[in-house]
Formats: structure tokens, sequence, C-alpha cells
């Protein structure tokens, strides 16, 4: 009989720490945005090396453009943040194409000098999954990842 009277006790209290720990959202990716020196520039770069396209730049601030990665997925680039960016290869943004090899020769046409992960350059990493994989650099020094994740 205690233990029933216990436990009516404290069914009231179990209820809100049980709607703690339940998640009523989710998330998703939506964008991802770069501090850029000249921003012309780096809209050129990533509208010509990765064929991504410019799309309405909502805040109407001429110190940003705003590129479509797909999928509704935007790159934002932004120049009037004066302070200093430090970037290393560990933090990259990643890309798949589903033809590897033509974008290889996009890069080498380019003449976009490409790195695998440990830094040897116009060399293709191949991961244990055998995805292959390379780094690049933009005009700001960040770095990108492309990779055939996207291939048949």
């Amino acid at each position: 009989m205690k233990k029933i009277i216990l436990l009516i006790i404290f069914i009231p209290f179990y209820s809100p720490i049980s709607a703690q720990n339940n998640s009523d959202f989710s998330m998703n990716f939506n964008h991802v945005a770069l501090s850029v020196k000249d921003l012309d520039e780096s809209a050129k770069f990533y509208m010509n090396t990765l064929n991504l396209k410019e799309i309405t730049n909502k805040t109407k601030k001429a110190s940003r453009r705003w590129l479509s990665l797909g999928e509704g997925k935007e790159l934002h680039l932004i120049s009037d943040y004066n302070g200093n960016v430090i970037v290393n290869k560990a933090v990259h943004m990643a890309l798949t194409t589903s033809n590897f090899d033509s974008f290889i020769k996009k890069l080498q046409a380019m003449q976009i000098k490409y790195y695998d992960w440990p830094g040897n350059q116009n060399i293709i990493s191949i991961r244990a999954d055998g995805i292959r994989q390379v780094f690049f650099q933009d005009p700001n020094g960040y770095w990108i990842e492309v990779n055939s994740v996207g291939e048949n």
C-alpha cells in the first residue's frame, strides 16, 4: 500500500521530467557564412569553380552576396567584418560531385592547386571507404573539400 501511495505522489513529478527529454523539434542545415576580403572576387571564385548560382540576398546589404548550394542550402559571403580569420584544413566545407574526374580537370584547367589530406599537392586522397577527395582553398584561405560520394 505504501508503494502505491508513493507512486501516486511521484507520478505528477515524473511527467515534467520526461517532457524535458522529448525532442519536439528537428534540425536541418540551412547555410554557411564566410567572412571575405573581396566580395566580388570571392563570389566569382565560387560561381566559376563550383558552378554555384547567385540567389537573392534577402538582407539587401551591399556587403553580402548569397549563393545556392542546392537543395535549399546557401553560402553567404560577407565582406563587412574586419576581424582576423584564422583557418586550417580541419575547418572546411565539403561538397559532393557527381563527376569527380571532370571536376579535377576543371581545377587543373583553372590552375587551382589541390591537395590530399596530408597536404601533398595535386594528389587525390582515397578514404578508407573508397571515396576520393581533394582539398583546395578559396581566395580568402578557406578550405573546401570536394569528394566523389555522389558518383554512381
